[in-house]
């Protein structure tokens, strides 16, 4: 028998991802929910911060709805992270849904500064980075109160064709002549991504595998230097290279008062550079895959053939 799943957030960049990826295979029956419109088979729009009603009755649900942007109110990630994600568990209870898969993010493990082998069990809070990460958690929470099997799945710096948040940031900026590196006091920054198609395979194996359930930190197991990794990718794309350099104290003061101005005169629109992009490209973030690997195996796609694929797909887009 198929196993019948529905993934939420299938109007975004990982829903939409994995309902492509699979809805061909045999042993799945897969519809998605969203709130944009999609050309996808059997797809739902919906909010999800209104109740969830569905006259379907799905084995798992993959809660990958979220709003994902650095930039917004803690009231808005409230709404969309936090009481989206009580709604799914509410119709997971009244369906009895075998089990509940809910993608959060690594970022909820992020301080300020370097942090190395990041595990499952590395401490989270009491304090975020934004409010994204912090809504995140809570929806974790709100999740693994689930009645039913319960599986917290934590992608990092996820990246692919159809990205919405990642890459188009940088490259816009490239684009348009604004992309700066940030230098800082000792060693490059390193850090971990996994590419979409790994991700997918990863969200897949969750769902068919009724022993996955707990917490895992999803990446694709190479750690590479960022900033030298953004420019191999420009030079792939033949974007012209970066050569504008500011320290790391001054691109935090920079998009300091770049948040207090768009924040206080446009809130509805995000700023060329945030606290925490900047935290993103100048601090050093690595995970122990080793739990991963142990219970959903080794990455499906490496990191260089994400890149050629992710390259060759983005030429067709400039």
């Amino acid at each position: 028998m198929k196993t019948r799943i529905l993934i939420t957030g299938a109007s975004g960049f990982v829903g939409s991802s994995f309902c492509m990826q699979h809805e061909k295979r045999e042993d799945v029956e897969i519809r998605g929910l969203g709130r944009r419109p999609m050309d996808l088979p059997d797809y739902i729009r919906m909010d999800l911060t209104k109740p969830l009603r569905l006259d379907w009755s799905p084995d798992v649900v993959i809660h990958a709805a979220a709003r994902s942007s650095p930039w917004g109110s803690l009231k808005q990630y409230r709404q969309q992270n936090v009481l989206a994600t009580k709604h799914v568990v509410e119709f997971c209870e009244m369906q009895r849904v075998r089990k509940l898969i809910y993608i959060s993010s690594s970022s909820v493990f992020y301080r300020k500064g370097d942090q190395f082998g990041l595990t499952e069990y590395s401490p989270i809070g009491p304090t975020f980075v934004n409010a994204y990460a912090q809504t995140k958690f809570e929806g974790e929470r709100v999740a693994c109160a689930y009645s039913g099997d319960c599986c917290v799945l934590r992608p990092r710096a996820v990246f692919g064709p159809r990205d919405t948040v990642l890459f188009p940031r940088l490259l816009r900026a490239a684009q348009q002549g604004r992309m700066i590196s940030i230098t800082r006091p000792g060693p490059p920054a390193v850090g971990d991504l996994i590419y979409i198609d790994t991700l997918c395979d990863y969200m897949l194996a969750a769902a068919l595998n009724p022993a996955v359930t707990g917490d895992f930190n999803l990446t694709n197991h190479q750690p590479v230097e960022i900033q030298s990794f953004i420019a191999d990718v420009f030079a792939r794309l033949d974007l012209p290279a970066v050569t504008r350099a500011i320290p790391r104290a001054k691109a935090m003061r920079v998009a300091w008062l770049l948040e207090k101005i768009f924040g206080l005169l446009m809130p509805w629109r995000e700023p060329p550079i945030t606290r925490f992009g900047v935290e993103v490209l100048s601090s050093t973030k690595t995970f122990d895959a080793s739990q991963c690997l142990r219970v959903l195996g080794p990455p499906s796609v490496s990191l260089e053939e994400g890149v050629r694929r992710f390259v060759e797909w983005q030429k067709h887009q400039l």
